[in-house]
């Protein structure tokens, strides 16, 4: 007889969503904010913001609709039916799919500051890389604690630089390196909104609790938790890193850099500390490559079971893992990174990365909507807080279409086609059910 798999609890769910959500780009998100100037500041505090609407938005589908797996999708197919639910699914999928490589691709260039060869030699690299997700693969196989365990271990020493640094270095901070203000040229209505819609990609990942809900214990309690602290934490290293290595920095020094936090450290403690920060950005990256992983099994299993995608992908292994969506897509993952690596394919791989922008936003569009659908079913109108449930609903999903706005026409243009392609496999789907 089968052992009961065991379930995520508060902190490890806590880590996923933290862990996903602050990968290796966080590291270099302070230099690439410096062309803004320091009002890219309040972007942050804007952006942030928007994810907290949409974390309320989760965490009362968590309440409403509790130990549904699948997060954005789940949500969707109930309130939105086959089709739209069909589509959050797909995109969703391949966006992650493209992200994960982009996530791997970093964790190898963290590596080179302590192995040079990995900058100088592609085929060492590519083997890096796929080592490092076919061990994830086999670590998520072995059952969603495994996974869970290695998560919370990632985030807190992905934790401890960043927090060094963010905390540490207000002590550091002179007033004179926030000037100028606002550098763009622009309004600073123009300047906020740019530096926000930029930022806004760091809070990717806020629905990750969601999407295993049911291998979360308590779930009802458990995924509203974990969502909003994973939110706080996230949103305090994200803001308390920027504001001190801004501080740090002089503004046009720290446009050029590629290491920001490691150039702060250095300025802090000396250049000994450098090596210590490339080992917080792979750790980094290597902890959210993890949880993305544990989310690729997940989003597939949950449409399979509801017969949307092949009934290969809703088969579990003995650990209770769908382990078939994790295989295919690390399959996918694997040819993409080495695509990145092959010369002729880099402007092929960055196409899919495009991609993928949109396909991640548009589930939380779908999913304010199915928030504000799903209210109406489950609650009486009688009852109070209909004020504010419409409030939270108009804001999210305001707030999504400006978001998807801000990726730019191209970004809308092409994953408007990554969507469509999706089009002719739900067809053949929905034929072969019912000729079954």
């Amino acid at each position: 007889m089968a052992a009961t798999p065991q379930k995520l609890g508060l902190w490890t769910s806590t880590s996923l969503v933290v862990g996903n959500m602050i990968g290796a780009g966080v590291f270099l998100m302070p230099a690439a904010l410096a062309s803004y100037g320091s009002i890219s500041l309040l972007g942050w505090l804007f952006s942030a913001f928007g994810a907290f609407l949409l974390a309320k938005v989760f965490t009362n589908l968590s309440k409403l609709l509790p130990s549904t797996t699948g997060g954005p999708y789940a949500y969707t197919h109930h309130s939105l039916g086959n089709f739209a639910g069909f589509l959050v699914a797909w995109g969703y999928y391949i966006a992650v799919a493209c992200a994960s490589a982009s996530i791997a691709i970093s964790f190898v260039s963290a590596l080179s500051t302590f192995f040079p060869v990995l900058a100088q030699d592609r085929v060492i690299a590519i083997l890096t890389a796929l080592c490092a997700i076919w061990f994830l693969v086999w670590i998520n196989t072995r059952g969603v604690t495994s996974s869970g365990k290695v998560q919370l271990i990632t985030t807190i020493l992905k934790l401890l630089p960043l927090l060094l640094v963010a905390i540490g270095g207000l002590f550091f901070i002179r007033i004179e390196n926030f000037h100028p203000f606002n550098s763009t040229g622009t309004s600073t209505f123009a300047a906020i909104t740019a530096s926000a819609s930029f930022t806004f990609y760091a809070f990717v990942g806020i629905e990750c609790a969601t999407i295993p809900a049911g291998s979360v214990a308590n779930p009802q309690k458990t995924i509203p938790r974990a969502t909003m602290l994973g939110l706080l934490i996230t949103t305090l290293v994200y803001i308390l890193g920027s504001v001190s290595i801004m501080g740090i920095i002089p503004s046009k020094q720290l446009q050029h850099s590629v290491t920001p936090y490691a150039d702060a450290a250095v300025i802090m403690w000396g250049p000994h500390v450098r090596y210590w920060v490339s080992g917080g950005v792979a750790i980094a990256a290597f902890g959210a490559l993890n949880g993305w992983t544990l989310i690729q099994g997940q989003v597939p299993y949950a449409i399979a079971t509801d017969k949307l995608f092949p009934a290969m992908f809703a088969r579990k292994n003995k650990k209770g893992v769908p382990y078939a969506g994790i295989i295919v897509s690390s399959i996918m993952v694997s040819v993409f990174i080495s695509m990145n690596y092959t010369k002729g394919l880099v402007e092929q791989f960055k196409f899919l990365l495009l991609l993928s922008l949109l396909s991640v936003l548009v589930p939380y569009l779908f999913s304010a909507t199915a928030y504000i659908i799903t209210r109406v079913e489950k609650v009486s109108l009688q009852s109070g807080g209909w004020i504010s449930a419409i409030l939270l609903f108009v804001l999210a999903f305001s707030y999504s279409l400006w978001a998807i706005a801000g990726t730019g026409k191209e970004a809308v243009y092409l994953g408007f086609l990554l969507l469509m392609a999706g089009i002719p496999f739900y067809v053949l789907i929905i034929y072969r059910n019912k000729q079954q």
